[in-house]
């Protein structure tokens, strides 16, 4: 049984693409790699932000880790790889600046400004569809789309069912409705196993090492890591990918669905628990987290300020939108295309824009 996403079954949503000794997910990758968004991963922290550590991991690192743990269990699984390497690149282009805590706050921004709710994954798929190629948007596959929208790893599943033959129509309308509704974008399923693959890489790819940057920023030790879960998991990053990689490739293999077995599944939902008390809520102190919300209202306000007085020295104007189509200047208003302006810099560029407005 075959259950892999051929490369002839690909859609696209707007126009479909002459076929070359590329397959139409070769091409996304291609696309996904070449664009600005990518580029500018090398500059996003994942976790910890304003700490001087050149081993800590960037958000490109962790696109990289996520691509090669999912083409390892792809293979094994005789799934498309290319199809998985392209959503698992493309999984995080929408991320802010200053990880979740600067998505947090961005998305109380977006809410206040009538733009509805602001989630990483669901701005990875605006970008290629609506921002990338100046506005233009990148002729990307429903598939790969529907695998960067569906990727979010925050709702730890233990069996991923594809939602097998998901329309156009249908994605588009899951994409909309998660400006909407806030738990849209957390239960979203992919519409192949390879969408499923990329969701759990995410996972593999973020539990242990986050760990290992705790413990060099000295937050704490693997040795604090209770028993029941490194009993089961291993006692460093290398064992838990080793570990989590092998038993979705045992459950999985000859199967319509990826799946963790009872006990690795139980691990992982007590790990990330672990994980949220012991590193994510201790990432950031309060000051940090109020300078960071004080500096993207900052940010906002003076964008807002600048579109509406035709500031023509402000970045926005000069570096932004005399850079995007007509297209995309007609049809997005002024909220819109300063939360993506904001969405896309990265940590050094915002703190470099906001400190130019200090000295303003």
């Amino acid at each position: 049984m075959n259950l892999a996403c051929k490369d002839s079954d690909a859609i696209y949503l707007n126009v479909e693409e002459e076929r070359d000794f590329r397959t139409p997910f070769f091409r996304d990758i291609d696309r996904i790699l070449y664009s600005l968004s990518f580029q500018r991963y090398m500059d996003k922290t994942q976790v910890f932000s304003f700490k001087d550590n050149d081993h800590l991991t960037k958000r490109m690192i962790h696109v990289l880790y996520v691509s090669k743990i999912a083409r390892t269990i792809g293979r094994e699984l005789g799934l498309n790889e290319d199809l998985i390497e392209a959503g698992a690149l493309g999984h995080d282009l929408g991320h802010t600046p200053f990880g979740h805590v600067g998505e947090a706050i961005l998305n109380e921004i977006s809410v206040n400004a009538g733009c509805g709710y602001f989630n990483h994954n669901v701005h990875s798929v605006r970008l290629l569809m609506s921002i990338e190629n100046h506005g233009r948007g990148k002729n990307i596959t429903l598939q790969t789309l529907d695998a960067i929208l569906c990727h979010n790893g925050e709702l730890v599943m233990g069996k991923y069912e594809p939602r097998w033959n998901k329309t156009k129509e249908e994605f588009l309308s899951d994409y909309e409705k998660t400006y909407k509704d806030r738990r849209v974008s957390l239960e979203l399923i992919p519409m192949t196993l390879e969408g499923c693959v990329v969701r759990i890489s995410d996972l593999i790819a973020y539990l242990g090492r986050d760990i290992d940057d705790a413990v060099r920023m000295k937050l704490l030790t693997w040795e604090d890591v209770p028993s029941k879960i490194t009993n089961v998991l291993g006692k460093s990053n290398r064992d838990i990918v080793n570990t989590l990689i092998n038993d979705v490739i045992k459950e999985s293999k000859g199967k319509a669905y990826i799946k963790l077995s009872n006990s690795v599944f139980e691990a992982i939902k007590d790990l990330k628990d672990f994980n949220y008390e012991n590193i994510y809520y201790k990432a950031y102190t309060k000051e940090e987290k109020k300078a960071l919300e004080n500096m993207l209202n900052t940010l906002y306000d003076t964008y807002i300020n600048d579109l509406n007085t035709n500031n023509k020295d402000s970045n926005i104007i000069k570096s932004y939108l005399n850079n995007m189509s007509d297209e995309y200047k007609s049809n997005n208003s002024k909220e819109r295309i300063v939360i993506d302006y904001i969405a896309g810099m990265t940590d050094d560029y915002t703190l470099k824009e906001y400190n130019k407005i200090l000295k303003s």
